[in-house]
């Protein structure tokens, strides 16, 4: 498959899969990015994706991520198929979980993409639903 994309700043690296059996692909930061404690900051991805037709890109973190003292509060942040105009670069929401202050560093790999096939549905209203309930949250055990 072939996506379109276009980077901000050319000096850094286009996202990359680091081993053929990678499913996800590094995103780095545009730029440094300071973020106090306790608080929350976006994060320029220094990338306009076009993401193709049936897909949707998800922004998750890399296992290194915590170690850094950050988190992304809405993971999986979720990147949809019409969201690639010239102002549409992708940013990451991050949140500083930690009592200091937290760099992001220009060029850091901060975050991995994945292109996951979707389906749209059509809604279809009903009376009943065909099955009987299971009673809540944990109810298999």
């Amino acid at each position: 498959m072939t996506v379109n994309i276009k980077r901000i700043d050319k000096s850094l690296p286009l996202p990359v899969y680091h081993t053929k059996g990678s499913v996800g692909f590094d995103f780095y930061a545009r730029e440094e990015i300071k973020v106090a404690p306790n608080q929350t900051a976006l994060v320029p991805l220094n990338i306009i994706m076009e993401v193709p037709k049936g897909y949707l890109l998800s922004l998750v973190p890399r296992s290194s991520t915590p170690k850094k003292g950050i988190m992304i509060p809405n993971s999986p942040g979720t990147i949809d198929q019409d969201y690639h105009g010239e102002e549409d670069e992708l940013r990451l929401w991050v949140y500083n979980f930690t009592k200091k202050k937290v760099v992001v560093e220009k060029g850091e790999r901060i975050c991995q993409g994945l292109l996951i096939k979707v389906g749209i549905a059509k809604f279809k209203e009903v009376k009943k639903m065909k099955n009987k309930s299971r009673g809540g949250f944990g109810t298999t055990g």
